[in-house]
This record gives structure tokens, sequence and C-alpha cells, in this order.
């Protein structure tokens, strides 16, 4: 039976999405802005990277045909491939929200038929009695923060502060999310993840999807820095998923990355949470080398997003890029006759775009193996469409309401 591996790189979109307007994003492009900074030079960072966007194997397999599809206009200082090796398309979502459960939920099968919940305000953006909630169920002497804010500004900001009083660091974003910071040591690292799951529960009647636990270690002296024992709270999906119906089967699942956090680790098999884009490949690549007949690895790679979509940071993602790109050859060496691949993202989070927050973008969509051929997949109407495709290469049936390519 065919195997099939899907990787999300988290964040990378291809340009904004016909209702980006009503999201504060119309004229984002993840890929096109990154690859016109670096064609004028402004992806140039000594030491890490220099010159146009070189992607000679996502191109080759259709990047840059998927990205000109999605927005009308060829990337920057790219010479594109006559004809690309792989199958090659762009997604839109039909999930309300630009958020990471949404986009990955829709790939897998399962597009979100409802509002979340917002803490809209930027002062003061959690509700009083939330906030006597979580402080009388956690034992806290209060909390810090209590806005929106980027994790790694709000850490330096308040990091002192936290270590001082033992109040942790409680912000929110554009995203149905809230999100708690505490030092690993000072506050604890489990302590942290009981009080995250406390809250998880009264956040539950507001519907909003996510509570993320942030530690973070260091002092004041030195700087404070992230850890990668993050972990999310999320609430499940509402309805069946490609997981679901492969775990129902007794189909090998294997999860990488932040799968696991996203589902509310159901139906998400064996999962592996390394940290950082090039561990979590390792990974997925030494899982994938096990991995039997009929299985299904799932994969995402954060790092676009966490350390250099949120950052603006230009030149870190183009060279995170590049350093997938390369990764490129293994995988497709890895893949069995029978076996298909599949590349695409979630939302966008245009390093070039004010604030700091994801973008509604559409997604590229990129399928090849040895027995994929080359062909256009168009303008695909739902991210579900990846799910729907996949489960008829895996013999499941399609799953979901996506139209299969």
């Amino acid at each position: 039976m065919a195997r099939a591996l899907l990787i999300v790189l988290d964040s990378v979109g291809c340009g904004a999405a016909e209702d980006a307007g009503a999201y504060g994003d119309e004229g984002s492009d993840t890929l096109g802005h990154i690859a016109e900074a670096c064609a004028e030079g402004r992806g140039d960072r000594e030491g890490l990277r220099s010159g146009p966007l070189n992607l000679p194997n996502l191109f080759r397999l259709g990047l840059a045909h998927a990205c000109e599809a999605s927005t009308g206009r060829p990337l920057a200082g790219i010479t594109k491939p006559a004809q690309p090796q792989g199958r090659w398309g762009y997604g839109v979502e039909v999930s309300q929200g630009k958020d990471t459960p949404s986009g990955h939920w829709e790939i897998a099968g399962c597009p979100v038929n409802f509002r979340w919940g917002y803490f809209t305000a930027l002062e003061n953006s959690f509700p009083p009695e939330l906030v006597a909630g979580i402080v009388k169920e956690g034992a806290l002497p209060g909390i810090l923060g209590n806005k929106h804010a980027s994790g790694v500004a709000i850490i330096e900001e308040l990091g002192a502060e936290h270590i001082r009083t033992g109040k942790p660091i409680c912000y929110t974003s554009v995203d149905s999310v809230l999100q708690i910071a505490a030092h690993e040591e000072h506050f604890g690292l489990d302590r942290l993840y009981a009080l995250c799951k406390t809250v998880r529960g009264l956040v539950d009647p507001l519907r909003i999807g996510r509570v993320i636990a942030r530690p973070f270690v260091g002092s004041p002296e030195d700087g404070f820095t992230r850890t990668g024992n993050r972990k999310d709270f999320s609430i499940p999906p509402p309805q069946e998923t490609i997981l679901d119906r492969l775990v129902a089967l007794a189909r090998p699942v294997v999860t990488v990355g932040k799968i696991g956090d996203i589902f509310a680790h159901r139906a998400t098999g064996v999962e592996i949470k390394p940290f950082g884009n090039h561990a979590m490949m390792e990974a997925a690549l030494e899982a994938w080398d096990g991995l039997p007949d009929g299985g299904f690895c799932f994969v995402n790679l954060v790092d676009f997003d966490t350390e250099y979509g949120h950052r603006r940071d230009i030149p870190g993602y183009a060279a995170a890029l590049e350093a997938f790109d390369q990764l490129l050859l293994r995988i497709e060496a890895a893949l069995k006759p029978d076996d298909i691949a599949v590349i695409t993202a979630d939302h966008g989070n245009d390093p070039s775009w004010h604030g700091t927050d994801h973008t509604r973008e559409h997604v590229p969509i990129l399928a090849f193996g040895p027995g994929i051929g080359s062909a256009p997949l168009g303008r695909r109407e739902s991210f579900a469409d990846i799910a729907a495709s996949l489960g008829i290469w895996l013999g499941i049936g399609p799953v979901g309401p996506g139209q299969h390519w």
C-alpha cells in the first residue's frame, strides 16, 4: 500500500486571499515579499545568506509556478523552470481566521464552520472574571501582561518582574489564543503545564482555540530565551479528520512537531517533538524510513512562523527556506514507488508586513513522488482538497468536504 508524507511549512503563504482586507492583510504576500527583498539586497545578512532567494528544488517542484498562479505576479529575482517535476497549485482557506488550528484542521479535512472567540482589547485583554478564575484556580498571586503582545518582547519586558513576584505572564494576539509565559526554574515547567491545563477549562466556554505554555530560561542580567518546551492545549477538531480515519482503520500514523498539540492529541499516533526545523525533519525522515506500508507521517515545521515570521526577520526566513530546500533531495530519495509527499502551509506570516501577527493568505500545494508526474493542480477552493486527495491515494476514501485532484 502507498504511504503519504505531509509537510506543513508553518506560515509560508503565497499571496493575500480575496478576503484578506477583512483581516487587515490586503497586499500581504509571504513568499513574494521575501523574494522581492532578497532580489533587492534586503535579505542579505553577513554570515547567514545573500543574493536572490535560492530554492532550486522547491522551484523544480513548482513553487514559483504556484506563487505566480496565486498572485498573478512572478517571484522577483527568480527564473522558474519551464516544466515543473511535480504537481503544483495553491489552496484557498474557507475557515474563518488565519490561525494554526483552522489551517491544519482544514488541511486534514475538517474546515472550521464556527467563529472562534477572541480577546480583542489591546490592553486589559482578558475579562475580569477570567483573570479572577486564573488567579483562584491556579493559586497565583496575580498575573502580569494581560494584553496583546509579541512573545519575545513581553518576556523581555516582564521577565524580571515575573521572577520577583511569581506572577505568570499572560498575553494574547489577533489569534484565538491565551499564552502563558513562565520561567522553567523559578516557576517550574510542570507547574506551568498544570496551570495551562486549568486555564484550558476556563476558556472553553469562550471558544478560545489554544492555551499555549511558553516556558523560558535566563536572567534579567543576561537576558531571557524561550525554550523548546512549548506546549499547546487545544480544543479537538469538531469532526473527523484524516488522522481519525487512519487510526480507526489501524493504519500507522506518525506526527512530528506540534501536530499532536494542534489536534488535542486525538488520533495523532506516535508523536515526536524535537526542537527546530532541522531536528524535526531529521526525526521525520528517520520515522519515515521505518513507516510500514499504508502509513501516514504528518509534519509541522514551526520555525518559519515563530522564529522569523512573527519576528519580522526577512533574512532569517529566507535562510530557513533555503535550508529546507536542501533537505528536499533527501526527502525525494526516501520515497518508494507508490509513496506521495505533499508540501503546503497553514496561513501566511509576511515578515515585511506591519505588526507581528499572521497574514490571511493562499498557501502553496506541491505534490510529488515517483508515480506522481507533473501537472498543474490549479486553484483549490479549500485546503481540505489535500485530505480528500491523500485519502484516495492511501486507499481509505476521501476525507472531509474537499475535492480530490
